[in-house]
Order: structure tokens, then C-alpha cells, then sequence
């Protein structure tokens, strides 16, 4: 397994659409197990394929409360299948814009279908952190951030913020 680079703010790839997955490889399966040792290592909750500059529709994601009982998922080509119209606030943050946190508005509960690394097809029923994580991670593969929710002021705060941020580091 191999710890991946991120893939930050304001760099354009994460505004990308993802491709689907056509087949289940030793690649695939790879790549799974590399955001996965990425994704805890950040640490984070999610990571979208994307995050680390691949353009597919892969997701990995452990919701679990402690690092003694990890319960990481991979979803190849997840979609929502239904949202609930009762709404949840959750602090969100995103691996791709460090250190930055702020409350979204998204549907309580979702069901969900992806494919597992078995190839196997799998529908799900989320609430609370969970539904969170699979709407934020999906958006990624969509081309859309948490701060797309955001006010445009505070979006633009934040673009400001991290566009310096990179002509900083370009310059360094």
C-alpha cells in the first residue's frame, strides 16, 4: 500500500466528472487499498479517487468511532438512489481543503448502490455521518465541494485563502 499525495485546492482536477468503472482489476484493487492507507493516514473519514488526481468513480470511507475497530468501505460507481426530506447539519471538512470546517445542510438519510471489489452490487440505507460522507464523497465525483453549499462569500474566502496559499508554494 502506498500513501498517495492529495490533491488540493484550487487545483482544477477536483472540479472534474469521474469515469466509471468498467471492470474490477488487480488495479482497481490497488488503488483501493492506496486511498484507503491515504484516507487513514490524513486521517480522514472519505476519499474520492479524484482527491488523488484519478479520474474514476471510486470511493473509500470508514465512518467507524475508533482506529481498534476500523470498517472501511469501497464503493465503485455509487450513485443515490433517494434522499430524505428531512435535512441534518453536520461540521464538514474536506481532505482536499485542509483545516477548513464548516456546517452543510444535506438530506438526513439517503439509500445508496455501488459495487463492492467483488464485483457484488450493494444498496444501502444511511442516517446521520455516514449519509454525510456518501453525499460529500459522491458530490467529489461529480466535481462538486462541500463550499459549493456555502455562501459565496464565504466560498470565496476560502478560494482567496487557498489560491494564495499555492502561488506561496509556487514561488517557494
Amino acid at each position: 500500500m502506498t500513501i498517495r499525495p492529495l490533491v488540493i485546492i484550487p487545483d482544477s482536477k477536483l472540479r472534474l466528472i469521474s469515469e466509471p468503472v468498467k471492470e474490477i482489476t488487480s488495479e482497481i484493487r490497488q488503488l483501493a487499498d492506496d486511498m484507503l492507507e491515504t484516507m487513514y493516514d490524513a486521517p480522514g473519514v472519505g476519499l474520492a479517487a479524484i482527491q488523488i488526481g484519478i479520474p474514476v468513480r471510486m470511493v473509500t470511507m470508514d465512518v467507524s468511532k475508533s482506529e481498534d475497530e476500523r470498517q472501511p468501505m469501497v464503493l465503485i460507481n455509487p450513485e443515490i438512489l433517494w434522499t430524505s426530506e428531512e435535512k441534518r447539519i453536520y461540521e464538514e471538512g474536506c481532505l482536499s481543503i485542509p483545516e477548513y470546517y464548516e456546517e452543510v445542510e444535506r438530506p438526513d438519510r439517503v439509500r445508496f448502490r455501488y459495487m463492492d471489489l467483488q464485483g457484488e452490487t450493494v444498496e444501502q440505507d444511511a442516517d446521520g455521518l455516514l449519509a454525510t460522507c456518501v453525499q460529500h464523497e459522491i458530490d467529489h465525483l461529480n466535481g462538486v465541494l462541500f463550499i459549493d453549499y456555502l455562501s459565496k462569500l464565504k466560498r470565496d474566502r476560502v478560494m482567496t485563502k487557498f489560491k494564495k496559499a499555492a502561488r506561496r508554494e509556487a514561488g517557494a
